[in-house]
């Protein structure tokens, strides 16, 4: 990375389609942007139904040949860089541009363990955790979890 600073983003409890509006605004604004505790970031719903949809997802492919993709984020930081990318406008350069500055981890890296971390308020979850489902179960169960 750069000389210029990164704003380093603990996802930890934090839902994740606000935290990836909120990350994207940053990008966009020209900031370097690290995302840490990817697989604690949580998706607010019913759980089966979440389940359900990203496994429905799987079944999306190629009718020629499945090499040629669509390929599906199956590890939790590539769920949550995906979601951060949905909301980035990537047919201009400046949604490319932007989405390059961003770095998404598992778990906290040693490099980031003593930097100062940012949660966003609005992301925050408000009720109690058995609502939400962590990014982990979803990685899980798309076969592809952190530890795998």
């Amino acid at each position: 990375m750069s000389a210029r600073k990164s704003i380093v983003i603990d996802g930890e409890n934090q839902i994740l389609g606000r935290l990836a509006s909120e990350v994207s605004k940053l990008l966009l604004k020209g900031n370097r942007v690290v995302v840490i505790n990817a697989e604690k970031i949580l998706l607010s719903g019913n759980r089966k139904s979440n389940l359900k949809n990203y496994l429905l997802k799987l079944e999306i492919s190629s009718r020629t040949n499945p090499i040629y993709g669509p390929y599906h984020a199956r590890r939790p930081e590539n769920i949550v860089s995906r979601t951060i990318r949905g909301m980035l406008p990537m047919r201009k350069s400046k949604g490319a541009i932007a989405f390059d500055r961003l770095r998404v981890f598992v778990g906290i890296p040693a490099k980031f363990e003593k930097v100062a971390r940012t949660t966003f308020f609005k992301a925050q979850a408000t009720k109690p955790l058995s609502f939400y489902t962590k990014v982990e179960e979803i990685a899980e169960v798309l076969g592809k979890g952190v530890a795998s």
